[in-house]
């Protein structure tokens, strides 16, 4: 069995030729990225309708759920996830890859496991999640109109879970108001057009160069409307939940697609960020072995 890396440095099998073709392939990624269908463009104009169908009691839940969502982006709120869990199924993928290492301690113990174990604990997250969520839609498309209601928030609740997941896999921290940010621009990225997308991109380009806090502090202040967009983006395809019986169906088809949509967005950006300051570190190692000889 090999052990895993717990030096601070890029572990040992990631060579800096491995790092730049997985950067590579994240940045393949990238440029696939396809704009919405056109019928998901028009999400905004049934919401229009939605809300004026919808009892102004119910509106109001709704609109205290989003406000949490955004005391999340402010203060972590209840939407702050446990870290032990995650760590532990991190400390099982890597056993279960033939590492002999103990359950990491804390999210930036997890940022020195190999690549290819933080990506397996992160599918398997993935997975679980997006079947939660299949349930969760299929459960809450029973009722229409009054059901979706309360499937909105929840939706974007679990989103934020399974983003923190994620991002606690590749060692980072949710519970910083940076990574925060970057879990709700994860969450813009996977709702966006291609011009969205793109936005989103650049934004996220130089995040960890050090922004400073007048930045963030800015980025805080937006996160109304980056959780508008979201909703919005909802609206054709949860009007097909307001059917009764039929909202069964296509709650959980609509559910588990935006969950595994915001997960990969997640693992890919994560992704890019553990390889480019693998590749950094390795860089910089390279340069001093040769100043040295």
């Amino acid at each position: 069995m090999t052990k895993a890396s717990r030096s601070g440095t890029v572990p040992a099998e990631e060579k800096t030729a491995d790092l730049q073709r997985e950067l590579e392939a994240v940045q393949a990624w990238e440029r696939a990225q396809n704009d919405l269908w056109f019928w998901e463009k028009l999400g905004r104009l049934p919401f229009v309708l939605l809300d004026r169908l919808t009892p102004k009691a119910i509106q109001k839940k709704v609109g205290q759920a989003l406000d949490e969502l955004g005391s999340y982006v402010q203060s972590g709120g209840r939407y702050l996830v446990s870290q032990q869990a995650v760590l532990a199924m991190l400390g099982n993928a890597a056993r279960e890859m033939g590492y002999e290492t103990d359950d990491p301690a804390s999210a930036a113990e997890a940022g020195e496991l190999p690549l290819a174990v933080m990506d397996r604990a992160a599918d398997k997250l993935a997975d679980s999640r997006q079947t939660f969520a299949a349930l969760q839609g299929a459960t809450t498309g029973v009722g229409g109109l009054l059901t979706l209601a309360v499937d909105i928030p929840a939706l974007l609740g679990l989103s934020l879970k399974v983003l923190q997941e994620i991002a606690i896999c590749y060692g980072f921290d949710p519970g910083d108001p940076r990574e925060r940010v970057f879990v709700v621009k994860c969450m813009q990225f996977s709702s966006s057009d291609i011009v969205g997308k793109r936005a989103v991109l650049e934004e996220l380009a130089d995040f960890d160069a050090g922004t400073g806090d007048a930045r963030v502090a800015s980025q805080l202040q937006g996160w109304r409307e980056v959780i508008a967009t979201y909703r919005d983006n909802f609206g054709w395809k949860k009007l097909f939940q307001l059917v009764p019986i039929a909202g069964i169906l296509f709650g959980a088809l609509i559910n588990r697609g935006t969950v595994r949509d915001v997960a990969e967005a997640g693992k890919m950006l994560y992704r890019k960020r553990v390889i480019s300051r693998r590749l950094q570190l390795a860089r910089q190692a390279e340069a001093e072995h040769l100043s040295s000889v």
